[in-house]
């Protein structure tokens, strides 16, 4: 399947500044498989070392940081050889080998000339250790997500869908015959979500169960991952926070409140589970900006938080909505149905590079999405209807009065002024594309 981040690999394989190179990402987002279709298609030869498969590989990094001496018994591990300019060495699930990642360091230094990529499940977990000596400035880092929409709409069959709206005029509407198409395949995205092993069941079967049992097969291998990686001490509040994620995002005011994952229990008692999740790429937290000033991070309060999950379908099933809930639209979707929205739009600016925040006036008024660009800020409201009316918009842009912002439902394009700020209604299935309008 297409990934936008294939694109990524190739300017870092011809950069001139080019260093050791750390792909990370939620566990299962498909690290290992878009790495190997890199390397055998701009290489070559792809030489993998997978540490988590063997333990010889460890060893060869037990005595010392020549990288010559390394390279040499790694091909004779391997039986292949690596060839500066012409192998992508890339090693695997580098969180299991510490003094691999240490290494990288001497790989930038002594044999730069070499293209390194590495990876690993939970790796953002990893880094945090305190036995792993991490090799500042000396490594080039790209973060994978799970697919976008538009990934997902490719990986369809529809690439021609997307490169025609990809620069569709705001003064023209978009036809039913596209719209139609773009509205079935958003809920199917809902259900399906973008983990690329259901993504690709679901292209191969359209079985709305057969891509169900493999989202709970990926809930389940998560669990594991928190007994096998997680300190004992913050399992318990590991899990408490991940069930409490889908039920306190489909609240009205979805602020993420400490005390209502357990009873009796604070911030500081859950803070670093709290971490644990992020660094584990799980969960995102979208930070509160009373003043929107730039750079809106200096602003953020992180002591006020939404937090979102990292893919809509692992969102869907934890939040126990079967996907005829979402065909069909029944009164059970409405708890939800704003919440599954966020968390789409949210996922998706992760994916076109930026950092959201939002925005909240009180208990009077709120802005969904709140983002830096380069002249200044821009707002986002999200509607998982064709409703637009939307007083908090109008009322943040009647005070701040920014250049430009956007409207996200179900309506179609168009493009006005509210208060003295352009404003452009962009269907939610156009969300992939709001650079162009920016």
């Amino acid at each position: 399947m297409k990934r936008d981040v294939f694109d990524q690999l190739k300017k870092w394989k011809d950069s001139g500044r080019r260093k050791p190179l750390l792909v990370t990402g939620v566990r299962q987002c498909g690290k290992t498989y878009i790495i190997r279709q890199f390397g055998n298609e701009c290489f070559e030869n792809c030489v993998t070392i997978n540490f988590e498969s063997s333990s010889k590989y460890s060893g060869i990094f037990d005595y010392d940081f020549d990288v010559d001496r390394i390279i040499r018994e790694l091909q004779i591990v391997t039986k292949e050889k690596i060839i500066v300019g012409k192998t992508l060495l890339f090693f695997d699930e580098i969180q299991e080998c510490p003094r691999a990642i240490t290494a990288l360091k001497y790989f930038c230094e002594n044999m730069k000339e070499l293209h390194v990529v590495c990876a690993g499940s939970l790796l953002g977990v990893a880094l945090k250790q305190d036995n792993i000596s991490f090799p500042v400035g000396k490594v080039n880092r790209i973060r994978l997500y799970p697919m976008s929409f538009k990934e997902f709409v490719v990986a369809c069959g529809e690439e021609d869908l997307i490169n025609v709206l990809a620069n569709w005029s705001v003064d023209r509407e978009i036809p039913e015959v596209y719209s139609a198409l773009m509205k079935k395949m958003l809920k199917d995205y809902y259900i399906v979500g973008g983990m690329p092993e259901a993504v690709q069941t679901w292209i191969n079967t359209h079985d709305y169960d057969e891509t169900e049992n493999v989202l709970r097969e990926i809930l389940d291998d998560y669990a594991d991952d928190f007994s096998k990686h997680s300190p004992m001490i913050e399992l318990p509040k590991i899990r408490w926070i991940w069930d409490s994620v889908p039920v306190q995002l489909a609240k009205e005011n979805n602020k993420f409140v400490f005390s209502h994952v357990k009873k009796g229990k604070r911030a500081a008692d859950l803070e670093n589970a709290m971490q644990w999740l992020k660094d584990a790429g799980l969960i995102y937290q979208l930070e509160l900006v009373e003043k929107p000033e730039t750079p809106l991070s200096a602003f953020a309060d992180t002591s006020y938080f939404k937090v979102y999950m990292s893919d809509i379908g692992l969102l869907r099933v934890r939040s126990g909505v079967s996907y005829s809930t979402i065909l069909d639209e029944n009164e059970n979707y409405i708890k939800y149905k704003g919440a599954f929205a966020e968390n789409y739009v949210n996922n998706e600016l992760l994916v076109l590079g930026k950092t959201p925040f939002f925005w909240r006036s009180g208990n009077t008024a709120e802005i969904d999405f709140i983002y830096d660009n380069k002249t200044g800020f821009i707002p986002v409201e999200v509607k998982s209807a064709d409703n637009t009316q939307a007083k908090s918009y109008k009322y943040f842009c009647g005070k701040y009065s920014p250049q430009k912002g956007f409207k996200l439902s179900l309506k179609n394009i168009a493009d006005n002024m509210c208060e003295d700020t352009l404003t452009i209604s962009l269907p939610l299935y156009m969300a992939w594309n709001i650079d162009n309008y920016e």
